[in-house]
């Protein structure tokens, strides 16, 4: 018998009660990142939606008649619209399934996980969140750079360079103004040149130290330390592909490349780091 504190989603439902729906944090790559309840939701679930970039080692984890349902994303391909998702996890909740819906990183941190809790929760199903460890922190960390740090930043600020059409612009001028803060743009990699462009026009300064980190976590991670006057360039170095996050601020710095020898810099930017 599973203790209190464990999630247990073995019981089914049938009839006119429907099953319920958990909304998964798989990590940002390294498929050891997720959960113990995450986990534990995962190999009980009669059905699992996962996405692209959710480890697909993760489904190893299934139970054997679980129905595994892949509606991956890249930019400008859809397999399966979001409105569709909605479709499949209502539909799966409403034949009495237990449904897990496995993303990459945090659920609700560019995971469009609100929308579906939401949409769930209109159609009165039950709907749970089991958080992941989200590509900021994950891909720092593999890089050995701390997202704060007493002395050089007070704050961090997590961003999306991808926009939706139609929506408004980031807020470029509040970006640049707190020079002790971290600034990290998720899906960044084809937007580097405007992440420059913008931060320095409102004021950044050039030499402030930025990190691309591509495949974070994962054994094919590979990371590239510049400028920000630079990042144009580097951003189209041998081996960065999406996904990809980049890292502005100070404690770039305070990552050591001896120690992550996948790390390279692409011009010297020792100038700009604090005493």
């Amino acid at each position: 018998m599973l203790p209190d504190s464990v999630v247990d989603i073995t019981r089914r439902t049938s009839g006119d009660v429907p099953g319920h729906v958990w909304l998964v944090g798989a990590g940002p790559g390294d498929p050891e990142l997720i959960t113990l309840k995450g986990m534990r939701a995962l190999q009980q679930a009669d059905v699992v939606i996962y996405d692209r970039l959710a480890p697909l080692a993760l489904l190893d984890h299934c139970r054997p008649d679980a129905i595994r349902v892949s509606v991956g994303k890249q930019a400008g391909w859809h397999s399966v619209p979001q409105e569709g998702i909605h479709g499949l996890l209502v539909r799966y909740a409403w034949e009495g399934r237990n449904v897990v819906r496995l993303k990459g990183g945090d659920p609700f941190v560019f995971g469009r996980g609100g929308e579906e809790m939401i949409a769930l929760r209109r159609r009165g199903i039950p709907v749970s969140v089991i958080p992941g460890v989200t590509a900021a922190s994950g891909c720092a960390a593999a890089t050995g750079i701390p997202l704060t740090h007493r002395g050089v930043a007070a704050g961090v600020c997590l961003s999306t360079a991808h926009r939706q059409e139609g929506a408004a612009d980031l807020d470029w001028t509040a970006l640049a103004a707190d020079r002790h803060r971290t600034l990290v743009f998720y899906m960044g990699l084809s937007q580097a040149g405007r992440v420059a462009d913008e931060l320095v026009r409102r004021g950044l300064p050039a030499g402030t130290p930025v990190a691309l980190i591509a495949c974070g976590t994962m054994a094919r991670q590979r990371a590239v330390r510049c400028r920000l006057d630079n990042l144009m360039a580097a951003a189209h170095s041998d081996g960065l592909v999406s996904p990809c996050l980049i890292v502005v601020g100070q404690v770039v710095m305070l990552a050591d490349p001896a120690s992550v020898p996948w790390m390279e810099s692409r011009q010297d930017i020792a100038a700009a780091c604090p005493a």
